[in-house]
């Protein structure tokens, strides 16, 4: 595996070693001891996938402590322009940003430990999103920040993207009580 640090302390860009053959590929996706090393030691509670076609946008998400999560994101098939935004009071990047493409094309992984709000916008149709969370999905624990925060001034690669309800009732970044 090959690991890059961003310039945004505690995420990671993970591109697994991929086999490729006459029968297809086979890659590892997640090895406790392997991500142990890289100094994510989690413990993952929770996987989840969810479909989405081409325009939608889903974010910006966190859940707050005693149930914040870290997440591990890839894509299986489609196409992702993901983005973490650090909402850590104390951090020295507080309201960056940092977007990557996840594709099943490139195979590349997101660590995104807790602290941090996350989205993505869906560049193909019948996108596959993956993802590992350390903790498990708690309702009342949920919070996020608006996808078109001028301050933050995220290019999410889309034109008139595709939101849900909730994601258009999020606060701005600058009336959010951030809980990290």
């Amino acid at each position: 595996m090959e690991v890059k640090e961003i310039f945004i302390e505690g995420p990671l860009l993970i591109q697994p070693r991929v086999f490729f053959d006459e029968r297809g590929y086979f890659f590892e996706s997640y090895n406790k001891d392997i991500f142990n090393s890289l100094g994510v030691d989690e413990e993952f509670l929770q996987d989840n996938q969810s479909l989405s076609q081409k325009g939608a946008l889903r974010g910006l998400h966190f859940q707050a402590p005693p149930f914040a999560q870290g997440k591990l994101v890839r894509v299986a098939r489609g196409a992702v322009y993901d983005v973490i935004v650090d909402i850590r009071k104390n951090s020295a990047t507080y309201g960056q940003h940092y977007g990557v493409e996840l594709s099943e094309n490139n195979f590349t992984m997101l660590w995104i430990p807790v602290g941090f709000a996350h989205g993505f916008s869906t560049l193909a149709d019948n996108t596959l999103f993956q993802y590992k969370c350390t903790q498990v999905y708690n309702k009342a624990s949920e919070g996020g920040v608006i996808w078109n925060d001028a301050e933050i001034g995220i290019n999410w690669q889309i034109d008139n993207p595709i939101l849900s309800e909730k994601d258009l009732l999020l606060p701005a970044l600058k009336d959010l009580k951030s809980p990290f």
